[in-house]
């Protein structure tokens, strides 16, 4: 009787490489065919969308206020880490047993199935770069696994541990020394395994690479909505937003509009949808007297076309934070729009659905009673950047955007509060949230080293819609001392402040606060994101020398 011997460390080693580039390959072949298909059939993506809709509240609370504007980046690294880790454990136990080693792959893909059929819009057609890439993915960790084992056999022995040559050890020679012709002869060239496991894996691995970049490419090629965006003219505006007034800008180094490149993005779209302004459709319906269906064309020729500046505030900005912006915004009234439907005296909220199935819910009267709110397609002098809505979003001034502010909308239902509700409300935020009175130090920033003498401190504070109509501050908790105001063009807008200090030598605490254009002093209570806002007071400490 003969026995087989295996290397373990150095087979679960190879197994484990055999993993990492089958799931890569699988992974990129998926995008290629994903690129060609549409978008939501990515698995990768799709998965990742489906972890956002089932992460509970406290993750995803938790995950926006650690890493803001990058937590779609954290969340695809994460998935990325245990897809690698499970690929690999995957293959390093399909050398020792077969079969055990595909079964969390196979419940991985058929999660992944699962992901793709539950996205918006999805259909049967989507899961086809999912099977494409888990075909090509299975046949090389096969045929990669089936290399891995063959390369690290060692050398057939009988029961009292002698070959069957007699030679007393596997691959030596009659001395006892080492002999790899001996092992070779008997083993079927082990090395030559070895470098055939290691070529396979590596061209496997150039497989994936080539797949990826390839998916880029026909991404790219195949994008007909940059080819929109790029020919797309403004309709003009019936009025025009006044030049930035002479005295709107009191803070050195910050701008009173912020560039689109530098405007703050939050949202839940993994990846931004791209859709051409010639296919893009709202749809208006609900509780109103007559059904609409705009596309770009209706839109823009139907309705007066204006121009309104409006600073956007996140739920997500913390006390001092950066996740506002200003901008001018063309489009036409939601009020107008609305009109033309016919609205239901019962109904008292907006249901606003965006491409990738996100919705907010917005009070009716927010947007009947405004003359400011607006489905914008342009934002200061061109079209929306992709990652700002285009071809059409809303922007609603006074709100904070989860309840306001979507982007790539295609759908409008009139409704009620008590009778749907939209993402972010049943996570742990309120259905109704207007934006809070705030403001922000942001010179000097905390623990800024400054010489005595005067000092500026300066920065901005906002109650779009309301406008602010006073910021004080104060040091080491004394009396509070009114700021410069900067000018501005109307209440939409936030407002740019600074105070003169005579700074003294020691260790200082300086505060700031607002008041908006109702006399309401912004509040000293400290008050976490959830489930409305935060709030408090934003101070710095300094260092005077």
């Amino acid at each position: 009787m003969t026995t087989t011997e295996q290397h373990p460390p150095r087979a679960a080693g190879r197994g484990a490489l055999a993993g990492l580039v089958s799931a890569a390959l699988l992974l990129a072949t998926a995008t290629v065919v994903a690129a060609l298909v549409g978008r939501g059939s990515d698995p990768f993506l799709a998965v990742g969308d489906m972890v956002v809709r089932l992460s509970p509240k406290a993750l995803t609370r938790f995950a926006i206020d650690t890493f803001g504007s990058y937590d779609k980046l954290v969340l695809f690294v994460g998935i990325g880490v245990v897809l690698a880790v499970v690929a690999a454990l995957a293959g390093a136990v399909a050398t020792r047993r077969p079969a055990a080693g595909v079964v969390v792959p196979v419940l991985l893909v058929l999660a992944a199935a699962a992901a793709v059929l539950l996205g918006p819009g999805a259909g049967v057609l989507d899961l086809l770069p999912l099977l494409v890439g888990t075909l090509v993915g299975a046949t090389a960790f096969v045929l990669l696994v089936g290399l891995a084992r063959r390369g690290t056999r060692t050398a057939t022995s009988t029961p009292d541990g002698s070959t069957p040559d007699g030679s007393g050890r596997a691959g030596s020679s009659p001395d006892g020394s080492a002999s790899e012709g001996s092992f070779v002869a008997t083993h079927g060239r082990p090395r030559a395994s070895r470098r055939l496991f290691l070529g396979a894996a590596g061209g496997t691995a150039a497989a994936a690479a080539a797949m990826a970049a390839l998916g880029r490419v026909v991404g790219t090629t195949a994008d007909d909505a940059a080819a929109s965006r790029a020919g797309l003219g403004l309709p003009p505006a019936g009025n025009t937003v006044p030049a930035v007034p002479a005295g709107a800008e009191v803070v050195e180094g910050a701008t009173f509009r912020t560039a689109n490149a530098d405007f703050y993005r939050v949202d839940t779209a993994l990846t931004v949808p791209r859709e051409a302004a010639d296919t893009w459709v709202v749809r208006v319906h609900g509780l109103v007297d007559r059904e609409l269906e705009l596309t770009w064309d209706r839109l823009t020729r139907t309705f007066d076309v204006v121009d309104r500046e409006i600073t956007m505030v996140c739920v997500s900005n913390p006390v001092g934070g950066t996740l506002a912006g200003n901008a001018v915004w063309r489009g036409v009234r939601l009020a107008d729009v609305l009109a033309e439907a016919g609205v239901d005296p019962t109904a008292d909220m907006v249901l606003s659905t965006s491409v990738d199935g996100w919705t907010a819910s917005t009070p009716l009267a927010a947007l009947v009673d405004s003359d400011d709110a607006m489905l914008a397609f342009g934002m200061n002098g061109e079209p929306l950047p992709f990652e700002h809505g285009f071809p059409v979003r809303m922007v609603v001034p006074g709100l904070y955007g989860y309840v306001s502010a979507t982007k790539w909308v295609t759908d409008l239902e009139v409704t009620r509060f008590a009778d749907d509700e939209a993402y972010w409300t049943p996570r742990g935020y309120a259905a109704e949230a207007p934006v809070k009175t705030a403001s922000r130090i942001e010179v000097p920033e905390s623990f800024a080293q400054l010489p005595a003498g005067t000092v500026v401190v300066a920065g901005t504070a906002w109650h779009p819609g309301l406008g602010v109509d006073a910021v004080e501050v104060r040091v080491d908790g004394g009396d509070w001392q009114p700021a410069q105001l900067g000018e501005v063009p109307g209440p939409t807008t936030w407002r740019q402040w600074r105070y003169e200090w005579a700074a003294e030598p020691g260790q200082h605490r300086l505060e700031v606060r607002a008041t908006d254009a109702d006399g309401e002093v912004q509040t000293e209570e400290r008050a976490e994101i959830a489930p409305d806002g935060s709030t408090g007071w934003h101070s710095v400490v300094v260092t005077v020398a």
